[in-house]
């Protein structure tokens, strides 16, 4: 009598393709889910409330209203904020604008306020600056749209 060994004509290979292109079909739709909802939530804030954003913001547009000092200081402030928020959403960096280049990944338009805090930097380094009240409105403009990009205003 002969051995007959029957072969089995169903393969495993494309089961496990299968299964394979599943999972990754899956993750793929769980990270795609996430970042949309990244899109409508607020970020995360430790140590500072979107409130208290607000707050600041509010006094820093009445200083700004207050002569040309108040201007300058305004433009600060704004900075000062602005630094405080990305340190609150754990952005990482030394300074703010090592913390707007990382922020950049996430929120490209962060890039426009780059001119503004060039403007804070002008001010503080530089005693000879002066700060005309339309290159202040500007700067606060930014300012003002970055806390919007980040969902804080």
């Amino acid at each position: 009598m002969e051995d007959v060994i029957v072969e089995s004509s169903m393969s495993w290979t494309p089961i496990l393709i299968w299964i394979a292109v599943i999972l990754v079909a899956m993750i793929l739709a769980i990270v795609a889910i996430k970042r949309v909802l990244r899109l409508f939530t607020r970020p995360e804030m430790y140590g500072l409330s979107r409130e208290q954003v607000i707050e600041r913001w509010k006094m820093i547009r009445q200083t700004a209203a207050q002569g040309q000092m108040g201007a300058k200081l305004a433009v600060m402030e704004a900075d000062t904020l602005l630094d405080s928020a990305l340190k609150s959403m754990n952005m990482p960096g030394m300074t703010l604008g090592e913390r707007l280049r990382m922020a950049g990944h996430k929120y490209p338009k962060l890039k426009d306020v780059w001119w503004a805090h060039k403007i804070r930097n002008q001010l503080v380094h530089e005693a000879t600056y002066q700060l005309s009240s339309r290159v202040a409105k500007q700067a606060l403009d930014e300012y003002e749209k970055a806390f919007k990009i980040l969902n804080l205003l």
